[in-house]
């Protein structure tokens, strides 16, 4: 990988080679630690109906479990972020996908939701990690905004790869097997993350440009990007796109497998589609990055997405109304994933455009406005999340909702962004 790197920067005794954002091998490496935290989201969607049997409880206590999984991103982004910006890339990264691993382990093992939620929220505190420095190892090799969206396009391919198979694997597990099978596969995972960053990550922030903050310091930091009209716009983006996604996820399983009699494969047949529209959404943005301002494409495709949840609404309070009593693919079915597909798909040329506008004035604090970008987003997730559970089960109308609220929102904060941008 030689021929792939800059030249070498020293610091605090020791010589460090940082790569370069041309080697072909570092947004596959990027995407696939990223993935932790999607993979982690998805696998067990299909699950849901088999843990609240396995362990004596409901429907309503299991899809809570996401929320804590949310609420664990979000908390552990806020310190790890920083930790990144004063020790490395890599240490905090082996620490988090180790922790990651293990927690998902106990998860496997958990006798009941009790034990298996308290798990899951240290699983999510490792797996912060993953969420946040890659994304920050862009920032540190990517100066250029327009360029780094079209590196973030490349991650989000990749990573994209992994939720597409996980549904699919997590049904097949659960149609086969058991839903314990799932958190054991991602132990491993978490564990051959951790493996990869010692054998082939180099480091991406040399001693020289790590930050020393303390608590008021970083605490003002913080603070200082709220106030930053580019920052806090583009992040409030990202964090209501968020908030649409995982309404989405929230109550898909109960919609598709409960409302309209999806087995747990073909549920996570559908869940692939999905993520293939947003992975090929996001390609395009890379091409597109190259003949319009990023700023241009944000505000359109944040358009097309507010228009699929109005129409997917429509369509829910149709569903709501004429209840669908017949299992498959029937007409009405059909459309209400027309509309979603048109909504999330958008979200594959949101969020790279978003993010990267997020941290484009903030080079030197990148992985502090990476966390805190990152945990608006999954604070926001965490509470759609909660609001899903809480409403009435039956129709797709709550999950419409949230998706409808997200989008709605998103298209509210364009007129936030600076003119320049």
């Amino acid at each position: 990988m030689a021929s792939d790197a800059r030249p070498s920067l020293t610091g605090a005794g020791r010589t460090y080679e940082t790569p370069s954002a041309t080697a072909w091998w570092l947004p596959v490496l990027l995407g696939f630690l990223t993935a932790v935290g999607p993979i982690s989201t998805d696998i067990y969607l299909p699950a849901f109906p088999a843990m609240e049997a396995s362990l004596h409880t409901s429907l309503g206590s299991v899809q809570m479990t996401l929320s804590i999984w949310f609420a664990g991103l979000a908390i552990g982004q806020l310190s790890v972020g920083p930790m990144s910006d004063r020790y490395g890339r890599r240490m905090p990264l082996i620490i988090g996908n180790t922790i990651f691993g293990l927690a998902s382990a106990a998860c496997a093992a958990a006798p009941d939701i009790m034990t298996f939620s308290v798990a899951r929220f240290v699983a999510s505190i490792g797996a912060s990690a993953s969420l946040v420095i890659p994304t920050a190892c862009v920032r540190d090799l990517v100066p250029d905004r327009r360029e780094g969206a079209r590196m973030m396009s490349k991650l989000v391919m990749v990573m994209g790869v992994v939720p597409i198979l996980a549904p699919m694997l997590g049904g097949i597990v659960v149609t086969w097997v058991s839903w314990r099978v799932i958190f054991w596969a991602s132990a491993a995972y978490g564990l051959i993350c951790s493996l990869l960053v010692v054998r082939i990550l180099p480091e991406t922030l040399p001693p020289a440009r790590r930050a020393r903050l303390s608590p008021i310091t970083l605490l003002s930091r913080y603070l200082g990007l709220l106030r930053h009209p580019d920052f806090l716009s583009h992040a409030l983006i990202a964090a209501f796109s968020t908030f649409m996604s995982f309404s989405y996820l929230t109550a898909a399983s109960a919609v598709f497998i409960v409302v309209f009699k999806f087995t747990p494969l073909h549920f996570s047949m559908l869940f692939g589609v999905f993520a293939v529209f947003m992975i090929g959404a996001s390609q395009i943005n890379g091409a597109l990055v190259n003949r319009f301002d990023p700023s241009r494409i944000l505000t359109a495709s944040v358009l097309v997405s507010a228009l699929g949840t109005i129409a997917l609404m429509a369509v829910s309070i149709w569903v709501a109304h004429h209840p669908v009593t017949q299992g498959g693919l029937q007409p009405v079915v059909i459309l209400l994933i027309a509309t979603m597909i048109v909504a999330l798909g958008a979200t594959g040329l949101i969020y790279p455009n978003a993010t990267m506008g997020a941290l484009a004035e903030h080079a030197q604090v990148a992985g502090a406005a990476s966390a805190l970008a990152g945990t608006m987003q999954y604070v926001f997730g965490s509470v759609a999340g909660i609001l899903i559970g809480f409403m009435p089960t039956g129709t797709p109308v709550p999950m419409a909702t949230g998706m409808l609220l997200g989008a709605l929102m998103m298209a509210a904060v364009l007129p936030m962004r600076p003119k320049q941008t």
